[in-house]
C-alpha cells in the first residue's frame, strides 16, 4: 500500500568555521548544535505517533549524519538517494561576499531564472518529485522520511504549490533541520505542514 505521509527534512547546522558555500564538498560535517538539531527533527516527526516506513538521504555526510536519530528512534538504516542531493554550485569553496565583489564571477549571476551558477532548477524538482513519487508508491504504508537540503526542499514546496520555480535563495523558508510534509492524493501532492522544530542554527553555506 502507498505511504501515509513524505516528510522533507533539512539537515541541522554543520561545522563550516570558514564560511565558505560548500555545496557537494565532501568532509561538511554537522556540528555539535547541528546534532541536536537533527535529533530534534527526528522527535518531532516521532511524535506524531505514526509509524514510519523507509529513510532516506543524501549522499553528503551532513544529510547521513542528520538521519542518524531517526535510525536510533525508528530502527530504519537509511538508502543513500543521489536523487535529493544538493545541487551543484560554480561557487562552490567560496565565500559569497567575497566572491560577488569580483568581477570575473559576474558572469555566473547572468540569468538567474535558472540559475545560471548550477543545476537548473526545473531540474532539481523533476528529480525530487521522481523520488517522492517512486517511494509513496513503493512504501509499505506508513511515512516516508527524506533528509535533504535547503535548495532541494524549497524548490519541491515551489512546484508542488504551482508557483515559478525562480526565486531569491535569501528568502526560502526552509530552516536548519525544518520538516515539511506531504501527503498525496491520486496524482496530486499536497503540502500539509511546516515544523521548524529546532533551536535556530547558523545558516551558513547553503547553495
Amino acid at each position: 500500500m502507498p505511504a501515509s505521509r513524505l516528510h522533507l527534512v533539512r539537515h541541522g547546522e554543520v561545522y563550516n568555521p570558514a564560511r565558505v558555500l560548500y555545496g557537494r564538498l565532501p568532509d561538511y560535517y554537522l556540528s555539535e548544535s547541528g546534532r541536536q538539531m537533527a535529533r530534534a527533527a527526528a522527535e518531532h516527526i516521532a511524535s506524531f505517533g505514526r509509524p514510519v516506513a523507509e529513510l532516506r538521504c543524501s549522499p553528503l555526510e551532513r544529510t547521513q549524519e542528520s538521519a542518524e536519530p531517526f535510525t536510533e528512534l525508528f530502527g530504519l538504516v537509511p538508502t543513500l538517494d543521489a536523487r535529493i542531493i544538493e545541487p551543484a554550485n560554480v561557487f562552490e569553496g567560496k565565500r559569497m561576499s567575497r566572491a560577488l565583489r569580483n568581477p570575473l564571477n559576474w558572469r555566473h549571476l547572468r540569468r538567474p531564472s535558472l540559475p545560471s551558477w548550477g543545476e537548473a532548477y526545473v531540474s532539481i524538482a523533476e528529480r525530487m518529485l521522481a523520488a517522492m513519487d517512486e517511494r509513496w508508491h513503493d512504501a509499505d504504508g506508513g511515512d516516508v522520511v527524506f533528509v535533504s537540503h535547503q535548495a532541494p526542499i524549497w524548490i519541491t514546496h515551489l512546484s508542488i504549490a504551482g508557483l515559478p520555480l525562480r526565486h531569491d535563495p535569501r528568502t526560502r523558508r526552509c530552516a536548519l533541520s525544518s520538516v515539511t510534509s506531504f501527503e498525496r492524493v491520486g496524482d496530486v501532492w499536497r503540502e500539509v505542514d511546516y515544523a521548524e522544530p529546532a533551536a535556530e542554527g547558523i545558516d551558513l553555506g547553503a547553495v
